[in-house]
């Protein structure tokens, strides 16, 4: 995927259905077990950093397979690429 300005509002509808909810711990799990795969973005000096916060597996196996097969995805904007780390470990 080569589209960041789609990540970034990507992003920035997740940060706004987390922030509505009641339990945004409660949302950002339902956002994470809604895809097959979630990016977490942040600002990095070439622009866009991205990090596989779910779904490294099932890429590595798409590009293992040279399928075009489609899968679902979304973002959610993080601050740096530690945080990124910090919530794969979280819903891993």
């Amino acid at each position: 995927m080569d589209n960041f300005d789609e990540l970034r509002e990507l992003a920035a509808d997740v940060r706004a259905f987390i922030e509505s909810s009641n339990d945004p711990a409660a949302a950002l799990r339902d956002v994470v077990a809604a895809y097959d795969v979630v990016l977490g973005i942040f600002p990095a000096d070439s622009g866009v950093g991205l990090h596989v916060v779910k779904g490294s597996a099932f890429l590595d196996r798409l590009a293992t397979l040279q399928s075009n097969a489609l899968y679902t995805h979304t973002a959610i904007a993080v601050h740096n690429r530690e945080q990124a780390v910090e919530l794969q470990a979280l819903v891993a």
